[in-house]
């Protein structure tokens, strides 16, 4: 897989690291997905974060951003139900973007089947795209079960983090929401605690039973067979953050 960041500098988030994930791969790919990875996504990856409108090939009335999207089955829901929307949809683990590309080009077309218009992937680690997106760019941020690095020395790893807060608050829209979800009690925990000593976001729905209109993803139903409680939320950016 081409490293995006390669040839660009990457804004530090300071006090926490400088990516939040470690491999990029799990089990060795088959020849399908070395096509899928060389030969589509490149055609929709987003190729400007500093204008990210202007990377899509049809007009869209809203832009949201799905952080770590698995294997793709939420992110292409929302596209689905959405066909409005510009959705950048970010995920590093080469696996996982084969998992969506699969399902979005038949075998032996990766180069040449259509591709959506308002559709576009991210593959490296969200928080560069969000260091060079402008002020106000999004109407809404997914983040659906990540990776909650349950041990106390990870937890700089977490994405939600008082350090990356005001990182997101900048590129959404006043008024703009912030969905997560988790089913790890010490990301739950962790969510809570860190929403609850900041000014920037203000938090109007919790609930234990998905909210409708929200897409299923693999990762829920795991929890739901392991007997995990997935805990869903959505904070809302503050008119007044600064």
């Amino acid at each position: 897989m081409s490293d995006p960041a390669a040839s660009r500098p990457v804004p530090p988030v300071e006090g926490i690291p400088d990516r939040l994930y470690g491999r990029v791969r799990g089990h060795a790919l088959r020849p399908r997905q070395e096509r899928l990875l060389a030969d589509t996504l490149p055609r929709l990856r987003l190729a400007d974060p500093a204008d990210p409108r202007g990377g899509f090939s049809a007009p869209i009335s809203a832009l949201w951003l799905e952080v770590g999207f698995g294997g793709g089955e939420h992110a292409l829901a929302l596209h689905a139900e959405n066909p409005e929307v510009g959705l950048i949809a970010s995920e590093v683990f080469a696996n996982g973007l084969c998992s969506l590309l699969t399902r979005l080009v038949p075998e032996e077309a990766e180069a040449t089947a259509p591709l959506p218009d308002t559709l576009r992937l991210w593959d490296d680690d969200a928080r560069h795209l969000l260091a060079a997106m402008p002020d106000a760019s999004l109407d809404r941020l997914y983040l659906m079960f990540p990776d909650p690095w349950p041990k106390a020395r990870h937890a700089k790893r977490r994405f939600v983090h008082p350090a990356a807060l005001a990182l997101v608050a900048r590129v959404l829209k006043p008024g703009a929401e912030w969905r997560i979800a988790s089913d790890d009690p010490t990301y739950q925990d962790w969510v809570a605690e860190t929403f609850a000593n900041q000014s920037l976001f203000r938090q109007i729905l919790v609930a234990e039973e998905r909210p409708e209109g929200w897409p299923g993803t693999r990762y829920e139903a795991k929890a739901h067979r392991m007997g995990r409680h997935p805990r869903y939320w959505i904070f809302v950016r503050n008119e007044d953050a600064a």
